[in-house]
């Protein structure tokens, strides 16, 4: 399933009342109708918060809550984007100047993500233009990925309009390195699940290489998502990325410490797998080498023998460099008690092909 391409299908459009809607409204729009729609799916986490950044497994299930959107390429190189949400205007520019503004998280950008993401993955200069209109029913800023499934649809959208073909794999891995155009230092989890999740299943994603394998869960199970309804858009702000940058530290420390070529560590997977040892023995070894209090730029450079600048621009993400505190003791008793819990949950023992039932 993860190396065939996205499922498409025929749909009589007046049979499906959100398609309709949004027929009609994309030609009041742009006074035609739409060729085709593409849609991707939102995502709730089971198990394996924040740690697929570290290298680790996950284990997230698709919901029905999605981006769709409806599509018509044109003979211009024009790219009009615009949403059903009045909360989101209208956007326009030319598909051969893509430019996306990190220190403004705007919706269309996250569009932009997806479709520089195909176009620099074919190395192609000119993109034919489209008209796009977008109809989200993910609640955004929730923790249900509806940024992430926003640049899946529009990568999607790009490859479709551009008449090329990929597997699900090789989709999600593009738009997972996309997604970082516009800040946001993620690893691939939500990117993962919105192309390659089956209905009626959760799925144990792993990385490198991707691949994902059905979970069985109990029989009957229903899972309630209940909304807070407070946003938090991770890209606005720099508190996704500050975790992100304090597991990357303690990647770095942890190497240094037991004399592994530390500058060449991203990850704290990385530095188990090289050890040999298990999350449990990984949270003995973060005891041993770092301190309980937080760490501060100065002393993060006097354990790396490295300068300010270097840990500035070299490993640190831009709206992290300046100003912070990291926490890099208490985020890796977190992510090693994560990473061992979802040993224990998803093994080998529960992992079944094809016989989950587990409606959302």
């Amino acid at each position: 399933m993860a190396t065939e391409s996205p499922a498409t299908r025929r749909v009589q459009v007046a049979e499906h009342p959100r398609l309709l809607k949004l027929k009609e409204m994309f030609n009041s729009k742009f006074g035609s109708i739409p060729k085709f729609y593409v849609r991707a799916p939102g995502r709730v986490n089971i198990i394996g918060e924040h740690i697929d950044y570290c290298g680790y497994s996950v284990l997230p299930m698709a919901v029905e809550q999605d981006v769709l959107i409806a599509v018509e390429p044109v003979k211009t190189y024009a790219l009009q984007l615009a949403n059903t949400n009045p909360l989101y205007p209208d956007f326009s520019t030319s598909a051969n100047n893509v430019q996306i503004d990190k220190t403004k998280p705007l919706w269309h950008n996250y569009f932009l993500c997806g479709l520089k993401g195909i176009q620099e993955h074919f190395g192609l200069s000119n993109l034919t233009g489209m008209n796009c209109l977008v109809d989200g029913n993910i609640p955004p800023s929730s923790g249900l990925s509806s940024s992430s499934a926003l640049v899946c649809c529009a990568g999607l959208v790009t490859l479709t309009v551009l008449g090329r073909s990929l597997s699900k794999v090789e989709l999600a891995e593009i738009c997972a390195k996309s997604e970082r155009y516009i800040g946001t230092e993620g690893g691939g989890m939500d990117q993962s699940i919105s192309f390659l999740a089956e209905e009626g299943t959760a799925k144990l994603i792993e990385f490198s290489p991707l691949r994902a394998t059905d979970v069985k869960l109990p029989s009957g199970a229903v899972f309630v998502i209940a909304n807070s309804c407070v946003e938090m858009n991770k890209a606005a702000t720099s508190h996704f990325n500050i975790r992100v940058m304090e597991c990357r530290l303690a990647a770095k420390l942890l190497a240094k410490y037991k004399s592994l070529q530390w500058d060449k560590v991203l990850r704290l997977e990385e530095v188990q797998a090289k050890l040999g040892i298990s999350p449990e023995e990984m949270l003995s070894v973060t005891e041993d080498a770092l301190h309980p209090e937080p760490y501060n730029p100065e002393e993060i450079c006097r354990c790396l023998g490295i300068s300010l600048e270097e840990l500035r621009t070299q490993i640190l993400s831009p709206n992290t460099q300046d100003g912070i505190i990291l926490h890099i003791p208490q985020c890796c008793d977190e992510i090693f008690m994560s990473a061992h819990l979802q040993t224990l949950s998803a093994g080998k023992a529960c992992v079944q092909r094809g016989c989950a039932s587990a409606p959302v």
